[in-house]
């Protein structure tokens, strides 16, 4: 088996719906539906915690942008795999992709996983949760082992359920809000806004975001991908952003800060307060079904970083190895068996810090090569620029930086255990020859780096 060509007959691929239907799930999942709990622990401001939706959705929508330009130049799937390694040094994409299959997918689905499983155990208090997250994992793993175009149904089906049950949340809380929360701007607001805490809360947010640069990892499997992948980012982006404040906005209306504060599962706190507790069961079930749409996205996504790498080096080679369908089993069979153990081995919290960490720090190393490209290569063809240049790529710097910091601060061990885990790629990277697989090199459009 070998990686197929991404012109090769008979290829199935996936539309602009998808594509955006990929993004959007990878988005709307775990962190919206368990990070106001910590967010509340520190903040206590109706207005203060909208901010932190909006932030981090523009945060997000000025990445869609920026990647927007980098998936139309350097054509080919990886995500920041490819860009990072074309556009600095090859090692420097390896230490992307390697955050991509430690931190970037496996960690997320096991969140993911892990919230499912508290939920679906509010409603059938049996076995225990880990053994309900071990189960969807498989599950959805089977499903997206047999091809990609089911696989592509049940993605754009279980994304819509997800979307219209936010609809539904949203909705009812026009009818059921009896918290009072003032969420006009005050002065010590601004105190707020401008502490720690809320750079701290902005982690939160900026995970729950994470996904919104999906479809750049699937490139080759989309439909005219230098149009469509970054029209799919910047939907998928503006979509959630309307979402999450919408589906904040409820919770905080429905449930008492103090009921919400610390809990992981919102979500059937703030339905038990609206509808009672068989009201809060029911929506912990159609809240876990939702989230099966995210770890699918992320089923789906992640493999395609893994099998590129194995396409660039030897050492992995096998992981790029493909079914006649084109799809990477050995790729996602491996995540999959990460997931597992993560699932088993790690707590909630300490893994979203941990992986946050270093993936706002790599996809910031990626939008930052957007200003590098334009003064190294200004004559490359770019069928999509980023919209708002300068200052939307700017702005997610800036963002990013603060973030970064102020978790490194707060949050030091574990910030330096994400950091020693990215180096930890370094020696793996040294010790990878690189593939020289004709099938692989040939699919390259203008591979290497731009010295």
């Amino acid at each position: 088996m070998t990686p197929p060509r991404a012109d090769r007959p008979g290829r199935d691929r996936i539309s602009l719906a998808t594509a955006t239907a990929i993004a959007v799930a990878n988005m709307v999942g775990t962190g919206v539906f368990t990070s106001l709990g910590f967010q509340l622990l520190d903040i206590r401001s109706g207005f203060a915690i909208l901010l932190l939706w909006i932030v981090g959705g523009v945060f997000a929508l000025c990445g869609a942008l920026t990647y927007g330009e980098l998936a139309a130049a350097l054509p080919r799937s990886g995500g920041e795999f490819n860009y990072l390694g074309r556009i600095y040094h090859p090692s420097v994409g390896f230490l992307a992709g390697w955050i991509s299959f430690v931190m970037g997918f496996a960690l997320p689905i096991a969140l993911a996983a892990m919230a499912f499983g508290s939920y679906v155990h509010r409603v059938l208090p049996m076995g225990s949760p880990e053994v309900l997250s071990s189960l969807l994992v498989v599950a959805v793993t089977v499903v997206h082992l047999r091809n990609l175009r089911f696989g592509s149904v049940f993605q754009n089906v279980a994304t819509v359920f997800k979307v219209g049950l936010v609809l539904v949340f949203i909705g009812a809380a026009f009818f059921r809000a009896e918290v009072e929360v003032d969420f006009a701007p005050s002065w010590d607001d601004l105190g707020v806004v401008a502490g720690a805490p809320f750079g701290v809360a902005l982690l939160y947010v900026m995970y729950a975001y994470a996904g919104w640069n999906a479809s750049t990892y699937i490139f080759e499997e989309v439909r005219r991908p230098e149009v469509n992948v970054p029209r799919s980012l910047v939907m998928a982006t503006a979509i959630v952003l309307a979402l999450y404040v919408g589906l904040n906005w409820a919770f905080l209306v429905t449930a008492p800060m103090d009921e919400l504060a610390g809990k992981i599962d919102v979500g059937h706190v703030s339905a038990a307060a609206m509808f009672g507790p068989g009201g809060g069961q029911l929506m912990s079930a159609m809240l876990s079904i939702a989230l099966v749409s995210t770890i699918s996205a992320m089923v789906w996504a992640g493999p395609r970083v893994t099998q590129v790498i194995g396409q660039d080096y030897a050492f992995f080679a096998a992981l790029a190895r493909t079914n006649r369908r084109g799809i990477p089993v050995p790729a996602i069979v491996l995540q999959s068996a990460i997931v597992l153990a993560l699932i088993w081995t790690a707590s909630f919290q300490t893994l979203l810090v941990y992986t946050q960490f270093a993936l706002a720090s790599s996809s910031a190393l990626t939008v930052l090569g957007v200003f590098y490209l334009r003064w190294k290569a200004p004559d490359l063809p770019r069928p999509y620029r980023t919209w708002g240049y300068p200052f939307t790529p700017a702005l997610f710097l800036l963002i990013s930086v603060v973030t970064v910091g102020w978790t490194l601060m707060e949050h030091p061990w574990e910030s330096l255990a994400g950091l020693a885990t990215v180096l930890l790629g370094l020696p793996i990277y040294w010790l990878s020859p690189r593939s020289a697989s004709p099938s692989v090199t040939a699919d390259r459009r203008g591979s290497g780096t731009f010295d």
